[in-house]
């Protein structure tokens, strides 16, 4: 997943003076993180100041970011489906045209939020090998026994955020599903009466996104209490 951050360039196409090598920095860790090499894109990211705690942290922000993106598109769909009922001939196909739209956009933040969680769960995972590495050459003894605590700690917190995170995650793909079928039906019946046909489908996906948004929800409050003690 790319990162979110603006970059700024004269029109020549040469970087701002103002941030310049900041901005070469993350362009640089942004390249390595998708290619792959996780130790050399930990250390570009260690000079400009920002540990594996802070890029936890900044990747924990924003899947409840994109959570919360993805719970307002879908709940669009929702919104645009309902509009489907009392339409009819052109009007009709303009409105399922907007459905097609907001449906491939609900795939993309899909893929969105399951990016994110995958670079969260590397991230944690290197963070707590390294921690663990790193308490072992702490020589005073009270010193590692607390350091020992946090870790412990900071674990049990982040495996309640991976559960809540998992089960927002996996609530997706069904909701997906049923809305591609929803669609693809309307695109081979695009009328009134096959609309009409359709309401208990309708139904049952306005009550599979409820449940997705209440588990993107407790995620989001998850990922809230997690960033509040990191």
């Amino acid at each position: 997943m790319i990162e979110r951050d603006i970059l700024h360039y004269h029109p020549t196409g040469s970087f701002n003076h103002r941030g310049e090598f900041r901005a070469a920095v993350l362009m640089t860790a942004v390249f390595l993180f998708i290619i792959g090499c996780q130790t050399t894109y930990y250390a570009v990211w260690e000079k400009i100041g920002k540990e594996k705690r802070h890029l936890l942290k900044d990747n924990v922000e924003q899947v409840r970011e994109e959570q919360a993106e993805a719970s307002e598109q879908f709940a669009s769909v929702v919104e645009r489906i309902k509009a489907m009922y009392g339409f009819d001939g052109g009007e009709l196909e303009d409105v399922y045209e907007k459905l097609s739209e907001d449906y491939r956009v609900c795939e993309d933040q899909a893929d969105a939020v399951h990016d994110r969680i995958g670079k969260v769960e590397r991230i944690a995972a290197d963070l707590f090998k390294e921690w663990e590495s790193e308490i072992a050459t702490i020589e005073n003894v009270k010193l590692q026994s607390k350091s020992r605590a946090s870790l412990k700690d900071t674990r049990s917190r982040f495996a309640r955020l991976q559960r809540s995170m998992a089960r927002a995650e996996a609530s997706m793909d069904p909701v997906l599903n049923s809305l591609r079928d929803y669609v693809l039906y309307l695109k081979h019946n695009l009328n009134a009466q096959a609309v009409s046909s359709l309401r208990k489908e309708m139904t049952d996906i306005e009550t599979e996104v409820s449940s997705l948004i209440a588990d993107m929800n407790r995620s989001i409050k998850e990922a809230d209490a997690f960033v509040k003690t990191m």
